[in-house]
C-alpha cells in the first residue's frame, strides 16, 4: 500500500478518535468495548506518523517541533479517551479538559501561589545557593582542607530527605518564603559546589604549564584557562538545581506556609478531594520547571558553542 495512503488511514484514525472522545457519552468503553480495539489501532496509527516525522526532521528542522507536539496530544487524547470512555472517578484520575477548566477559572489565585513559590522562594533559594556554591567551589580548589571537609560533608546533606529539612527551616525562618528558600539553599549548595570543584579541577598539564610559562596572573588563570573548562559542570549544576529548587519549595511549603503558595494548594486541595485543582496546580509547577531548564539549555548552548559536544552536534 502507498505510504500516502497508509498516512491517510492513519490520520483518518486519529481524527475519528477525537471526534468519538468528545462526543460519546461518558462510560463508552464500557458499553461498546470494540472501541477499545479502535483506541489501541489509533495509537499504532500515531506511533507511524511519529516515526515518519522523526525521519523527515532529521533533515528538515522546521518540522522538529511536530514530534513532540503530536506526541503531547496523543497523550492527551488517550488520557482524556480512557478516562472519559471507561468512567474513571475524578478524584483517581481527571480528565485533561476538567484540568484545562480548572486552570483557567482559577488563574488569579494560581498566579498569586506561583509568585509565592516561584518568584520569591524558588529564585531567592535559587540564586544564593547556586551562588554561594560557586565561591566555595574557588576557595575550596586552592585548599585541600576544605575540599577534604566539605566533600563528605556534602554527601552526608544530600542523603537528608526534605522532610527533615522543611521543618527545622520553618522553625528558624518562620513560615513566610524565607524559610522556603533556606531549604532550597541546603538542597542546591552541594550539587553546585560538587560539579564546580570538578570542573575547575579538569584543567590539563598542559593548559596549567601554558598559562605558567605566560606568567599569568591568577585572575587570568581563573577566567581564561579554569573558568571554561568548568563552564559545562557549572551548567550541569544550574540545571539539576533549577528542578531541586522548585521540588524542595513545593515540599516545604507542606510544613508550613501563609495561605497561598503551590505546595499550600496541593495540600489543601488535597484535603478537599478537588483533584481538578491540584493537577492544574502541577500543570503551573511542571510548565515553570520545563521553562527554567530550557532557558539553562539555550544559554548554555549559546556559551558553550566552542564546546567539543556542541561542535559534534551541529556538523
Amino acid at each position: 500500500m502507498p505510504k500516502t495512503i497508509k498516512n491517510s488511514i492513519y490520520s483518518g484514525l486519529f481524527i475519528l478518535q477525537i471526534i468519538l472522545t468528545m462526543t460519546l457519552e461518558r462510560g463508552f468503553y464500557q458499553s461498546m468495548p470494540l472501541l477499545v480495539v479502535l483506541l489501541i489501532a489509533v495509537i499504532y496509527a500515531i506511533a507511524k506518523l511519529l516515526g515518519q516525522l522523526t525521519e523527515l526532521s532529521l533533515n528538515n528542522p522546521k518540522i522538529k517541533p511536530l514530534v513532540p507536539t503530536l506526541f503531547a496530544f496523543m497523550l492527551l487524547l488517550t488520557w482524556q479517551s480512557v478516562v472519559e470512555g471507561f468512567a474513571i472517578s475524578p478524584v483517581l484520575m481527571p480528565a485533561p479538559s476538567n484540568i484545562f477548566i480548572a486552570l483557567i477559572s482559577n488563574i488569579p489565585m494560581l498566579w498569586a501561589d506561583f509568585q509565592q513559590t516561584y518568584l520569591k522562594a524558588v529564585l531567592a533559594g535559587y540564586f544564593m545557593g547556586c551562588l554561594s556554591g560557586f565561591i566555595v567551589a574557588q576557595w575550596a580548589v586552592k585548599n585541600e582542607f576544605l575540599r577534604n571537609g566539605l566533600i563528605p560533608l556534602g554527601n552526608f546533606m544530600s542523603a537528608i530527605p526534605i522532610v527533615g529539612i522543611a521543618p527545622v527551616m520553618v522553625m528558624w525562618f518562620g513560615f513566610d518564603w524565607q524559610s522556603k528558600a533556606a531549604v532550597i539553599v541546603i538542597m542546591t549548595f552541594f550539587p553546585m559546589f560538587i560539579n564546580t570543584l570538578t570542573g575547575l579541577q579538569s584543567t590539563d598539564a598542559l593548559h596549567k604549564d601554558l598559562m605558567h610559562t605566560y606568567a599569568a596572573k591568577p585572575s587570568q588563570i581563573f577566567f581564561k584557562n579554569q573558568l571554561p573548562h568548568a563552564l559545562p559542570f557549572i551548567f550541569n549544576a544550574l540545571k539539576l538545581n533549577s528542578a531541586l529548587a522548585l521540588i524542595g519549595a513545593i515540599v516545604a511549603e507542606f510544613f508550613g506556609t501563609p495561605i497561598v503558595g503551590m505546595g499550600f494548594r496541593i495540600s489543601t486541595e488535597v484535603g478537599r478531594m478537588n483533584m481538578d485543582l491540584v493537577w492544574a496546580t502541577i500543570v503551573v509547577a511542571a510548565i515553570a520547571g520545563s521553562l527554567s531548564y530550557g532557558a539553562l539549555a539555550l544559554l548554555e548552548k549559546s556559551l558553550l558553542f566552542w564546546h567539543p559536544a556542541y561542535r559534534d552536534s551541529n556538523r
